[in-house]
């Protein structure tokens, strides 16, 4: 198996185009072939239109569904890894980007004495974040609205998503900087590695090889770094992604069971039921209500 080298996380080049101030970018794709884990010098505002999945932005992993809309500030790392079961009838997911230098901000703060206190408020945004309530329903509005625009109206409709945003307290924080360190990079890995292969048999020695440790230290790195075991985390992280499938699919319970990596039914129940104090079939049952 291939060992990784988890330090200098690379920077994705963007080409702005001359007779453009910032990207819009519509893509209807298959589920993986989206970019893989990166970095941008420039901000990053994303909307899921279709597709479930995880996310991993910064030090933080998630799952993630249709309908989110993520703000990305300049140099935080992250990706979007979609599951194959969650597509359109095309076998396709889809989603809307915006990309955008940090330049864009200041010269609309410098030449337009209106935004000037919406781009402070705008450039204070460290953290990766995630909207809700009203100020989703706006910006999922807004970005579809601009596939049907010219250049000139997606430049008005730029400044009434960074309005929204600076004028909104309905988001939550789902990934911050860190420090670049050794520790912190070979726990990205691994959370890369349980993405991509958290619905097989995984054993320690497999994934303590792929961030180039043993077993034993591995398991007294993790713990140190996780407060849990590894096998803690990837069965939390199995049942997270068992309940996007609970309520995003009619898939049968016994399929979801072996679809996110458990062996037999009853440990998946058992295991399930300890987390997420209920059974699956509950939780499907009151995620319908």
């Amino acid at each position: 198996m291939k060992q990784i080298n988890p330090e200098n996380l690379k920077y994705c080049h963007t080409d702005f185009n001359p007779a453009k101030s910032f990207i819009y970018d519509h893509v209807h794709i298959v589920w993986n072939e989206q970019i893989t884990f990166h970095k941008s010098y420039d901000w990053e505002l994303s909307y899921i239109i279709k597709g479930s999945g995880t996310r991993l932005i910064g030090d933080q992993m998630d799952t993630f569904t249709t309908g989110e809309v993520i703000l990305i500030p300049p140099h935080l790392p992250h990706g979007w890894y979609f599951d194959e079961y969650d597509h359109d009838e095309e076998g396709k997911i889809e989603n809307i980007t915006i990309i955008f230098p940090d330049s864009l901000l200041d010269r609309f703060a410098a030449n337009f004495a209106e935004t000037a206190q919406y781009i402070r408020r705008f450039k204070k945004i460290n953290n990766g974040i995630c909207f809700e309530g009203e100020t989703l329903n706006r910006l999922q509005q807004i970005l579809l609205d601009m596939l049907a625009e010219n250049d000139m109206e997606q430049a008005a409709s730029f400044l009434k998503i960074v309005h929204t945003i600076a004028s909104s307290n309905q988001s939550r924080a789902v990934g911050s900087m860190e420090k670049e360190t050794k520790s912190n990079a070979k726990i990205r890995e691994v959370y890369r590695f349980m993405i991509t292969n958290y619905q097989r048999s995984i054993s320690l020695d497999e994934v303590a090889q792929y961030i180039g440790m043993n077993r034993s230290s591995f398991c007294s790195f993790y713990k140190r770094e996780k407060g849990k075991t590894f096998f803690t985390d990837l069965n939390e992280y199995r049942v997270d992604c068992s309940c996007m499938m609970l309520r995003e699919t009619n898939i049968p319970i016994s399929d979801i069971c072996f679809a996110v990596g458990f062996n037999d039914v009853p440990h998946f129940n058992r295991t399930f039921k300890k987390i997420k104090g209920q059974s699956p079939n509950s939780y499907r049952n009151n995620s319908c209500k």
